[in-house]
């Protein structure tokens, strides 16, 4: 029977659902095992034990755990995150104001991310084992090896202490003034660094696969036809080739944007931003489960999110991608 667009699809939200529902069970059981009480942080380590249990029963950490997951995955049906134990504001205006820094942040990593990677990729490929592909591809190497956080580092002391083009940390917010949305300069300016330091990993991986793309289509027939008819070497690369490689670099591009969406959690560390991963590793801090339970469900929600329309989006560009489902 010939596949179709509706079978496809069919099978991918169920298997985005399957995987949703169990990620959920996973992040609250690993929640649920750590040590530590938030009631008996927020009352302090001197508070008297029944205060400590009157908290407890106040903020329902009394309850079985069961009845704690179905009360929780209830409530981010109806959209209803809870309170946080420790801000005492709803968790989703927290996370939407951090998430106001968190995206634009992955966003402009991936932008940097995409026009490195695609420039070293295809001039590598088309400078096959000459001295710039294998010098490219050296410091492509290494990008990989460098953790993003000791590169953020370096940046810091480069362009922060030394050079001061650009600030060691912390984020103003984006604002509007008598109606013009003057925060967006020093809103960008303070991400770039932080966008550098998540990018660099990201791009010398997809350098790599970009290299690899090319040359693979460089080696069809349609190529030699295309250089037979008196195309230039330049536009039978940038006009024929990129664009069929860039099927499967697409794909990759997707599963690198919803990594860069949880490695903005170190980076904004680092760099002091308020974002959602600084939000976390707070929440962590003070025992605010709620908070954390949330946002990591947010950020695994994202990545399989992104990765159900990398699978779609490849389907569409691809079609043997879906009879290959049957």
């Amino acid at each position: 029977m010939a596949p179709t667009h509706e079978h496809f699809l069919f099978k991918r939200v169920l298997t985005l659902i399957a995987t949703l529902l169990a990620t959920s069970v996973i992040v609250f059981a690993v929640l649920e095992v750590l040590p530590g009480n938030a009631a008996q942080v927020l009352m302090g380590p001197d508070a008297d034990p029944a205060a400590v249990a009157a908290k407890a029963t106040e903020l329902g950490l009394d309850q079985p755990a069961l009845q704690r997951y179905f009360g929780w995955m209830g409530g981010l049906l109806r959209g209803d995150m809870g309170l946080s134990y420790t801000y005492g504001s709803p968790v989703s205006e927290l996370i939407v104001e951090r998430l106001a820094l968190t995206i634009p942040l992955a966003v402009l990593a991936m932008l940097l991310t995409t026009v490195i990677a695609l420039a070293v990729g295809v001039y590598a490929a088309s400078r096959h084992n000459s001295a710039g592909d294998v010098g490219l591809m050296t410091l492509a190497q290494i990008g990989i090896a460098i953790p993003n956080f000791w590169f953020a580092i370096l940046l810091i002391l480069l362009f922060s202490v030394k050079l001061q083009w650009f600030s060691a940390g912390g984020f103003d917010g984006w604002y509007f003034d008598d109606g013009v949305w003057r925060g967006l300069w020093d809103g960008l300016r303070a991400l770039i660094l932080p966008a550098i330091a998540l990018a660099v990993v990201q791009a010398a991986i997809l350098a790599r696969f970009t290299r690899s793309a090319v040359l693979e289509v460089l080696r069809e027939d349609f190529v030699r036809t295309a250089r037979a008819k008196g195309l230039s070497h330049r536009a039978t690369l940038w006009g024929h080739v990129l664009r069929n490689a860039m099927i499967p670099v697409i794909t990759v591009m997707g599963l690198q944007f919803a990594e860069l969406l949880a490695g903005t959690i170190v980076v904004e560390n680092v760099f002091y931003l308020p974002g959602l991963g600084r939000l976390i590793f707070q929440s962590i801090a003070n025992r605010d489960v709620i908070v954390v339970r949330n946002c990591v469900m947010l950020l695994a929600t994202m990545v399989v999110i992104v990765n159900f329309i990398v699978d779609v989006l490849y389907a569409v560009i691809d079609p043997r991608v879906k009879a290959s489902e049957i």
